[in-house]
């Protein structure tokens, strides 16, 4: 049985662990950081991550799990408009914004998930949480529209190597791919867009 110093230990390294990799991972690819280099700058043994961890996946996983679970609180029981009470329009738009914000800033993480295989990105728990929950906040603002697969085509839009391409490779603004999303789910641009709307091209038959 472990004595307490060596149970203060394994809580230490634990942390120790989790910082530097959330440190590493938010600054790199994901896939170009070694366990090697996260038990360096954590000052443990690559043994003892795979001892805390299991793998780079469960390490990924245990990094993004609080991250996820402060935004469902957020949409459970924080303050309107993210959480309950606000107006049907004002609560979709907070909650779109709160996905795109939260698959941005977290992306590098997340892709290290996309493709553990063919439906991994729809089917984990979180994932189902987001989907059902977008589901019903576009249900309440059109009751008339198949919320159910447009919850799953907008959730497709917010995938992390999606938006990475957009930004990256047509050099996309993030402004713009909020417009897009909004629109893509509504019909229209958030109320607040500020974003220059793009002509579309007269052809020669127009």
């Amino acid at each position: 049985m472990p004595t307490r110093q060596e149970r203060a230990d394994a809580v230490r390294n634990r942390a120790a662990i989790l910082a530097a990799a959330a440190d590493l991972f938010d600054r790199a690819d994901a896939t170009t950081v070694s366990v090697q280099e996260i038990a360096r700058s954590a000052g443990v043994s690559k043994a003892a991550v795979f001892r805390h961890f299991g793998d780079r996946s469960g390490l990924i996983q245990h990094i993004l799990e609080p991250r996820a679970a402060a935004l469902r609180d957020a949409v459970t029981d924080g303050p309107p408009p993210l959480g309950p009470g606000a107006p049907p329009a004002a609560a979709l738009t907070a909650y779109l914004d709160a996905l795109l914000d939260f698959v941005y800033r977290n992306r590098v993480l997340i892709r290290a998930f996309e493709y553990l295989g063919p439906d991994a990105y729809y089917t984990n728990a979180a994932s189902r949480f987001w989907i059902a929950e977008l589901g019903r906040r576009l249900a309440a603002v059109d009751p008339h529209r198949d919320a159910d697969y447009l919850a799953h085509a907008v959730f497709t839009a917010l995938r992390a190597d999606v938006l990475d391409y957009l930004h990256t490779v047509p050099g996309m603004t993030r402004p713009r791919i909020r417009t897009g999303l909004h629109t893509l789910a509504t019909g229209a641009p958030p109320p607040d867009d500020r974003t220059p709307r793009r002509r579309a091209r007269r052809t020669s038959a127009d």
